[in-house]
């Protein structure tokens, strides 16, 4: 059985929760989320609570039932809160910019890179190194970042690139070290 799977979605008081044949919706004050509901997963509301539930004799739709269960806990806690991530720039001369709905980086190519944001993300920069997403669905969020830190991604000899504000970049020592 699927512990995370058998807990509750507590509903706050701003959301609305509607489900339309296959298909969620999660209204609340920061937007609306909508996703389409897996055969195999039966979602019941009582008051605001919310509970998923599925066949437990299959090993897949269990972890169906855990997988849906912390997606309707994303997009609820999405709708009321919303989501953050912090990137890092780290060498000489890089920067990035917000111009419109795209992130302009200078990251040591020869032109500056012009990134388009996803609709729903919003960005802002501080410091020209310091670039905060924001947004209220977790799975873009997360891949919006992604995709940033994809186009220089930090080296391992003096740590350049760009970076999430948690990330820990292990150093090696370079060929230098060795000789003595």
């Amino acid at each position: 059985m699927s512990r995370i799977g058998k807990k509750p979605v507590q509903l706050p008081d701003k959301v609305q929760f509607a489900l339309k044949g296959d298909m969620i919706s999660v209204k609340g004050p920061k937007g609306n989320l909508e996703r389409q509901l897996h055969p195999a997963i039966e979602i019941s509301i009582n008051d605001d609570i919310v509970t998923v539930k599925t066949d437990t004799s299959n090993k897949k739709k269990v972890a169906l039932q855990g997988l849906f269960r912390s997606l309707i806990s994303n997009m609820v806690t999405g709708v009321t809160v919303g989501y953050e991530k912090k990137l890092l720039l780290s060498g000489i001369g890089y920067r990035a910019e917000v111009k419109d709905k795209s992130l302009i980086l200078n990251v040591g190519y020869s032109n500056p890179v012009e990134f388009t944001l996803p609709e729903g993300i919003s960005v802002n920069v501080e410091k020209n190194t310091q670039i905060f997403l924001s947004g209220i669905d977790k799975e873009t969020l997360g891949q919006t970042a992604a995709n940033i830190r994809k186009i220089r991604p930090p080296e391992p000899y003096k740590g350049k690139g760009i970076m999430y504000a948690d990330e820990r970049i292990m150093r090696k020592a370079g060929k230098t070290a060795g000789k003595e």
